[in-house]
């Protein structure tokens, strides 16, 4: 069956100046209001850095001190340099430039009569997906059927691919063809027998989600590691064969370098998985943007609420973050600080849903939930969190027993 597909076009919180009283919800409204479209960044006191810097330890955080008060938005003249990664911040300043350059990949087309279509599993703004088969081995795959866009973005996710490929629980890019006559380009990917996660995050246990999100920072601690940012982790992009325990972090199409001090798009991310750095208009983000929307993935896990954050349009969605996370002390008239509200605000979650959650959980969520992305856990960081020991103790032992 040949692999064919119909042309179709893509258009693709808050403070009072006073000392008086704290509303979060317009403070973060605030800060987008001061921010200009070439992505101007918000950026905390050093002060305020100094109190969170603590907060990067990974014990359990049982004792609220007294928190310092919002800062306002420095004028332009007088912030900081442009913000960059705490870890892996020059990997591709080191590497050739062919490791990055996607631009002047040359692709090597394989044979598009080696695959038949089965059936379709799925679609998304850039890419309609099927089942497949290879006539050749009779095994099964998956083949993402790109539609029309700009060659080097489909060159961008074949080069991220090709840099990707063997690491943990990255999905294996398989083979890459096209139709010869519409000129069509489709990837081929190793098959993963996932189910639906509306259907199987309600049946994970407490150990199965620590489990999870461990496998899948994994992933992001390699491709951060090699560079790379996801910018569209959510559970339609993460695969989980529940029989067999195997996690695949999927759907690269967003995927880009890191360059220490390079603007990026904003437009990047699903709406309800956005950090705020993108709803404020801040380019100069980094590989934490991928922990937050992990953070936001995570909470609706252990919630069961999903999305987490559920915003009607960008706007919409900056308030839900600032109100989901402030609510509990909004009336009270106290001057808290991000850190403090989330903590706060989390807490608030834990009297309607016991599911699941334990101070370990909501220590490790709190720490990914962070307004200010260089205050977030890394990957790497993330991993080391005590809400996963029994994930890397049952790991250990079967390391040993191999």
């Amino acid at each position: 069956m040949a692999l064919t597909m119909r042309h179709i076009h893509d258009d693709e919180i808050a403070y009072n100046s006073s000392s008086q009283q704290v509303t979060p919800t317009s403070a973060l409204l605030e800060m987008k209001d001061g921010i200009g479209r070439n992505g101007d960044g918000v950026h905390m006191s050093a002060n305020m850095r100094a109190n969170q810097s603590s907060s990067r330890q990974h014990h359990i955080t049982t004792t609220i001190l007294p928190p310092s008060p919002f800062t306002t938005v420095q004028p332009y003249s007088e912030r900081p340099a442009m913000s960059k990664a705490r870890v892996y911040t020059d990997i591709n300043v080191l590497r050739p430039k062919e490791y990055w350059d996607y631009e002047s990949l040359n692709v090597q087309w394989g044979d598009q009569d080696d695959y038949e279509v089965v059936r379709k599993v799925g679609r998304g703004k850039y890419s309609e997906v099927f089942e497949g088969i290879n006539v050749n081995s009779n095994e099964r795959c998956i083949i993402k059927i790109l539609k029309p866009v700009k060659k080097k973005k489909i060159k961008r996710e074949i080069k991220i691919l090709q840099n990707l490929c063997g690491g943990p629980n990255i999905v294996k890019l398989l083979d890459i063809v096209r139709d010869q006559h519409s000129k069509t380009p489709s990837l081929i990917f190793e098959y993963v027998n996932s189910t639906d996660f509306k259907v199987l995050y309600p049946t994970l246990t407490d150990y199965d989600i620590r489990y999870y999100i461990y496998e899948l920072l994994k992933a992001l601690d390699y491709c951060h590691s090699q560079g790379i940012m996801h910018r569209d982790v959510k559970p339609h992009n993460v695969m989980i064969d529940h029989e067999l325990r195997k996690l695949r972090l999927i759907d690269w199409g967003l995927a880009e370098f890191y360059h220490p001090g390079k603007e990026y798009n904003v437009r990047v991310a699903s709406r309800y998985f956005k950090g705020p750095e993108l709803l404020v208009d801040l380019q100069d983000y980094d590989y934490s943007l991928d922990m937050w929307s992990l953070g936001c993935m995570f909470a609706g896990m252990i919630f069961r609420k999903e999305p987490f954050f559920y915003g009607h349009d960008n706007h919409d969605q900056l308030v839900k973050i600032a109100k989901g996370k402030a609510d509990t002390v909004a009336n009270h008239g106290l001057s808290l600080s991000m850190q403090i509200i989330s903590i706060l605000c989390l807490q608030r979650y834990i009297s309607h849903s016991f599911h699941m959650t334990d101070m370990q959980a909501i220590d490790f969520l709190d720490k990914l939930l962070r307004y200010d992305h260089q205050d977030r856990l890394t990957a790497r960081e993330a991993m080391a969190h005590p809400y996963f020991s029994q994930v890397r103790a049952a790991e250990s032992s079967r390391m040993r027993t191999q």
